[in-house]
């Protein structure tokens, strides 16, 4: 979505804020794609009527478009998130019901979670006049948002660069602001006491400072942008980080309280004193345009932020992502199908208009030492000779930038690869695709449970008899395991699997409009 700089000017819209000043935000300053406007328009209705009273406005078509995200109060499901679930397993010995079966899993896994955290939002500091902090939080603190709020970073004074996973970054009265606390309420929700399960470490240190943080001088550094602070998992692999980067996601829709929520005129500060870098930094493009911060940034100072927001963690016990407990028989998350969207619109990351109706296949090639595929040049050999496919293997590694692993990834109809954090792309393809885990190694759950929640089909090998394993696996101690040794497959085998996923492909609608659109677009041009 882009605007004008003349529509800029008449898109502002004036938001009275809780400090009692007035924000103004424009359309060019939100980061949605276009398929998203009629949600947001719907949500902030000043927005939308800027948009109507505008001669310029090209989105006016967008603004009666009944729709709601679904975790509004007032969201009708029949209006909800055009993507819906789906439960066509049997849900007996889960649940009664068809129906409990549907409700259950959209508040397991999709935006009804959203729901829940809103609904659980408590007040844990409480504000009496604009001028003073204020904190509330959902249950077991997983959530988290304040304002004026004091952070005490003294304690880092020679601690190192190496703090990472800490529980104890904050001290007793580090942390506060100036409001009444309903201490007893904070101490009985921090139950998940983990560094990256709840904001539990950080808030049990929380009081209520003598005067206010902003207003009467207490702070060396003043942030007046919104700030997320988050503690990250593992950067290093793609599964892990992205349960960053997915409940960041869904913590914005919890925050949306205000237009500026999905602005990335913000800071994001990383709870660690390393210094922030992945191959997978990019997609944090998708939510801020400001440099990532560190702890560093801050020790030994005293920090007030005016608005500040702790999200959703990536290790939550029942979390989004990891460790989600999903009732069996549904499938397709509309949060989970809104985040890929969101990340590739914020990557400009497009589909290419095809010349052929060929299926096209990218088979993922490991280049580690385990879980390689011992006979892969065998088996590409024999895929490239079928007529219906379009065959390609990729290694992605940091020689390959993420945005164009993406581009590639998005231009897939079957995603090959054995099981590995490389299969986390498949929250990237097109709705029609397959995803062919090759072989899980023993850990069936994993992508099989993210195919079903990105609403993919999802194949993998099942004849342990069509498949040779090298030797018995050399796990962490000199224990065996199926991770850790290499495989070779037999080729048949593996070419009727992939058929399968081809076949659901080409049986899709909306891979068959795609082409068709292709082939118009195509002959349009040629004219």
């Amino acid at each position: 979505m882009r605007v004008t700089t003349m529509n800029k000017l008449l898109y502002l819209v004036p938001v009275l804020a809780y400090l009692g000043k007035t924000i103004s935000i424009s359309l060019e300053e939100i980061n949605i794609p276009s398929e998203h406007l009629p949600y947001f328009f719907n949500t902030y209705p000043d927005l939308a009527k800027s948009c109507v009273d505008s001669h310029d406005c090209q989105y006016k078509s967008l603004i009666n478009e009944k729709v709601c995200w679904g975790y509004e109060t007032t969201c009708d499901k029949n209006n909800s998130y055009h993507v819906r679930p789906r439960c066509p397993g049997d849900h007996r010995g889960w649940v009664k019901t068809k129906e409990a079966q549907y409700d259950t899993f959209y508040t397991q896994a999709d935006f009804g979670y959203v729901k829940e955290q809103i609904q659980e939002l408590m007040v844990m500091c409480e504000a009496t006049y604009p001028q003073d902090s204020s904190l509330e939080c959902s249950k077991y603190l997983r959530f988290c948002r304040g304002r004026n709020l004091m952070l005490n970073f003294h304690g880092l004074v020679g601690r190192g660069d190496n703090l990472r996973y800490k529980m104890d970054i904050l001290g007793p009265g580090q942390i506060g602001g100036y409001c009444q606390v309903y201490s007893e309420r904070l101490m009985k929700e921090a139950e998940h006491m983990s560094a990256l399960q709840s904001w539990a470490p950080e808030f049990v240190n929380f009081v209520k400072t003598s005067k206010r943080p902003i207003q009467d001088g207490m702070c060396d550094i003043v942030i007046n942008k919104p700030t997320y602070i988050m503690k990250l998992d593992a950067t290093v692999n793609m599964y892990h980080h992205f349960c960053d980067f997915f409940n960041l996601y869904a913590s914005l829709h919890v925050n949306s309280t205000h237009p500026s929520t999905f602005s990335r005129d913000n800071h994001i500060l990383i709870w660690e004193t390393f210094t922030y870098d992945s191959a997978f930094k990019d997609a944090f493009k998708a939510f801020t345009v400001n440099p990532i911060w560190d702890l560093k940034k801050f020790r030994g100072k005293i920090v007030c932020f005016r608005n500040v927001v702790f999200p959703l963690l990536p290790r939550m016990i029942f979390g989004l992502y990891y460790n989600t407990p999903l009732i069996y028989g549904c499938e397709r998350s509309g949060i989970f199908h809104a985040f890929s969207k969101h990340i590739l619109h914020s990557l400009n990351v497009k589909l290419h208009i095809r010349e052929n109706n060929k299926v096209r296949i990218t088979l993922l090639s490991r280049g580690t030492t385990y879980r390689t595929i011992l006979n892969e040049n065998e088996i590409v050999e024999r895929l490239m000779q079928v007529k219906g496919y379009h065959v390609q293997r990729v290694v992605y590694d940091r020689t390959v930038p993420f945005t164009k692993q993406l581009e590639i990834t998005h231009n897939t109809d079957v995603f090959i690869g054995m099981h590995g954090a490389g299969l986390t792309h498949l929250l990237f393809l097109p709705d029609w695709a397959a995803v062919f885990e090759i072989y899980n190694c023993e850990d069936p759950n994993c992508y099989a449970d993210l195919s079903r929640l990105r609403g993919l089909k999802y194949v993998t090998w099942q004849n342990k008899t069509k498949l040779v394993q090298q030797d018995q696996g050399h796990g962490p101690g000199g224990v065996s395991h199926a991770k850790f040794t290499n495989y070779s497959f037999d080729v048949e085998e593996f070419l009727r699997l992939v058929e399968i996923c081809a076949a659901y492909v080409r049986n899709r609608q909306d891979f068959k409009n795609f082409i068709a659109a292709s082939t118009m677009k195509n002959s349009h041009e040629e004219l």
